[in-house]
């Protein structure tokens, strides 16, 4: 039976190194990296027995996008690297495992040409609030008429991550052939292509003019500090999204899951709050949902199945956790991730 380190194996041989080290690593020694996954292994299950729970039902609705499964696909920027069918492969294996794909801003195919290829597909918009609102809103009106479900506002980015292994590289510009396609000036294959801005000034003030500018739910990518989960209350959002960018912001931030409970209390159920960072095992999404996560999201996994196999690749890599997530809720004596709680989760 696979496991998802086959997939990065695979996958590690047949990408470009270059494009390898831009996937696999992080910031600055990659702490923050290693931390995510080191820290579900500090996690054990403490499971219930004789619960006569049959067989678990692992489905999940969240801000009205219903998922067969509670793992999602995390936006990830530049799939075309892993695959030429890129996002669309991405999207049409998202689609056939009924769960909800982020389409990153920095895609390679653009977010129009995703749907179109995946009509199926539940599809939520992931945004770097850009400090021209004009053209950040011209973004929002694309994923709004793509059919997108929900804007993901990535807040942890006033500069990029310095990464070490991309300096060394020389890795700073995508191959010809390939651009960013959600960046073009002038809309959907129109115009030359923007650099993504990464501006210090965006502030809630511009939450608050996304909020104006539109009727999607909106989900904060990127909140790890309890204080700001709950200013995000009082600022209208629909969710928050856990998340240290991977370890590819600011290294040394502590593993995701390590920080999941803090800011659920923050919210105290108010919003959904979902979370991504280190997941490669289907007990690893166990624990983060009895630690409070409504959901989580895999990025480097999609990645690794999309290398090793197109979207066959991340159509298995997406099968083998949903199958994870249904053994390990058996296990532990359970019907559904609802029956989840703090208990069942003990730290080493």
């Amino acid at each position: 039976m696979p496991a998802i380190r086959d997939f990065e194996a695979a996958a590690r041989d047949r990408l470009d190194p270059a494009h390898y080290d831009y996937f696999a690593g992080g910031a600055g020694d990659e702490l923050t990296v290693r931390a995510n996954e080191a820290a579900f292994a500090r996690l054990a299950l403490l499971p219930r027995v004789l619960r006569g729970a049959g067989s678990p039902r692992i489905g999940v609705t969240l801000l009205g996008s219903r998922a067969a499964m509670p793992v999602l696909v995390a936006p990830t920027a530049f799939h075309r690297l892993a695959d030429p069918e890129g996002e669309k492969a991405t999207a049409r294996a998202a689609a056939a495992a009924e769960t909800i794909m982020i389409v990153s801003m920095a895609a390679t195919v653009a977010v129009e040409d995703v749907a179109a290829a995946a009509p199926g597909a539940t599809l939520w918009f992931q945004l770097y609030v850009q400090p021209d609102m004009a053209f950040t809103e011209a973004l929002v009106r694309r994923a709004e008429k793509a059919g997108c479900a929900a804007l993901v506002v990535t807040v942890d980015s006033p500069a990029r991550g310095r990464r070490d292994r991309d300096v060394r590289n020389g890795f700073d510009d995508l191959p010809a052939g390939m651009r960013c396609e959600n960046l073009c000036d002038g809309g959907a294959g129109a115009g030359p292509v923007r650099p993504i801005v990464m501006s210090p000034v965006i502030s809630w003030e511009h939450v608050d003019m996304l909020r104006r500018m539109t009727r999607l739910p909106i989900v904060l990518k990127g909140v790890t500090h309890p204080a700001d989960a709950r200013l995000a209350l009082d600022h209208g959002v629909s969710a928050l999204y856990v998340s240290n960018h991977g370890g590819r912001q600011l290294d040394t931030v502590p593993a995701t899951v390590d920080l999941l409970p803090e800011i659920v209390a923050a919210v105290g159920g108010a919003v959904p709050v979902l979370m991504d960072g280190g997941i490669r095992r289907g007990t690893d999404v166990i624990k983060a949902m009895a630690l409070g996560a409504s959901a989580v999201a895999v990025g480097r996994p999609v990645i690794w199945g999309l290398a090793a196999g197109g979207e066959c690749g991340v159509a298995r890599v997406l099968g083998l956790l949903r199958d994870e997530v249904e053994h390990a809720l058996t296990l532990c004596g359970l019907a559904s991730p609802q029956d989840l709680e703090p208990g069942l989760v003990r730290r080493c």
